[in-house]
């Protein structure tokens, strides 16, 4: 069952995760969410990793995540509870409207990317429209997201060997392992690393490796 065929259950109240390192905030958060009465907090988490746990283990609809916890790797977090088909869509609830800090957490499979400041019936609002499968963003944020991708430089276009290859440059393979994996020769893997470094504007493997990932081509 996908995330989206699981969320919407008619007849029974959305269910939301607080995801936020200050007790206060979740608090608060807890008390706006829980006065309404088709929306109902099923479980908080002060970092990524226990939104992560917390998220395989009661299912909610929403996840309302801060951007910056302790021990990092939120954005992280999100792209792994994206990647793993949960029933659930995080929605970043955060101080911080960064170019950056946008991009990374819409790339990485967040629903929605909402400010602090955000009036309770705007946040039940978007709570709602995030459970029905829409984007919810931010007037400021949407602002800046239309801006930096308009700002992105194009895309590179690596053939599908190219791109074999540094997947698996990625994981950490020699060309002698690349050449075995792909069934093809040594001489051959240089070649399509040496085009791929040429395409996207650099002149070793880890720099090829992210930038194809700051691409999405990885």
């Amino acid at each position: 069952m996908t995330g989206a065929d699981a969320m919407k259950v008619p007849g029974r109240p959305i269910r939301v995760l607080l995801a936020d390192d200050h007790p206060v905030v979740r608090e608060g958060l807890a008390a706006m969410l829980g006065a309404e009465p088709d929306l109902d907090v099923v479980g908080q988490a002060d970092s990524g990793p226990r939104a992560e746990a917390l998220c395989a283990e009661l299912l909610p609809d929403i996840v309302l995540m801060d951007l910056r916890m302790p021990g990092g790797g939120v954005v992280e977090s999100i792209g792994r509870m994206t990647a793993a088909g949960l029933p659930c869509r995080v929605v970043v609830l955060t101080t911080y409207e960064t170019d950056g800090d946008i991009l990374r957490a819409v790339e990485a499979g967040a629903a929605g990317y909402l400010l602090k400041d955000v009036a309770r019936a705007e946040l039940a609002g978007a709570v709602r429209a995030a459970a029905r499968g829409e984007t919810v963003l931010a007037p400021s944020v949407a602002a800046r997201l239309v801006d930096s991708l308009r700002a992105r430089p194009e895309r590179p276009r690596l053939s599908e060997r190219e791109t074999a290859v540094l997947r698996l440059v990625a994981e950490g393979c020699t060309n002698a392992e690349i050449g075995r994996r792909l069934f093809i020769g040594e001489s051959t893997v240089k070649t399509h690393l040496l085009r791929a470094f040429a395409k996207l504007d650099v002149t070793d493997r880890t720099a090829a490796v992210t930038s194809a990932m700051r691409y999405g081509i990885l």
